[in-house]
């Protein structure tokens, strides 16, 4: 009797290198997707015939430290602001509204601010606070 084993074949795949050219593959993707600006869309815009640009006017609410109100620089009373607005919108639809520009004192209590921004939310106009730029510190 032949107890002999036989010969199994075995086959081997070297993986000592893939480890390297994974690490290189994920080092390439991550420096290439640094590089991408995501927020960039290339658009082909449509041609038209006129150049006409329309500028909507903003219209100004300004409230001084004493508490004086002003619609477009013209002095107005709290309790007609809102008739105010009104008059200076008309009927225009809510695409074609002016964007509001609020212009407070920064002295002044927030409810002042508050009672503009309710104006603003029953008309639907779109309301912006006007700020000041921080000033670098000095020397």
């Amino acid at each position: 009797m032949n107890l002999s084993r036989r010969r199994r074949l075995t086959s081997h795949v070297e993986t000592g290198a893939m480890n390297d050219i994974m690490f290189f593959l994920m080092l390439f993707f991550l420096i290439a997707s640094t590089l991408v600006n995501p927020n960039v869309i290339k658009l082909l815009l449509p041609n038209a015939k006129s150049s006409k640009q329309v500028m909507k006017q903003p219209i100004t609410i300004s409230v001084d430290a004493a508490g004086t109100y002003f619609v477009n620089k013209k002095p107005v009373n709290p309790a007609s602001v809102e008739p105010e607005l009104v008059a200076l919108v008309g009927t225009a639809t809510t695409a074609e509204q002016p964007t509001v520009v609020l212009r407070v004192d920064n002295s002044l209590n927030v409810q002042k601010l508050v009672d503009i921004l309710e104006i603003g939310n029953r008309l639907k106009l779109k309301m912006v606070m006007a700020t000041q730029a921080q000033q670098a510190a000095s020397k």
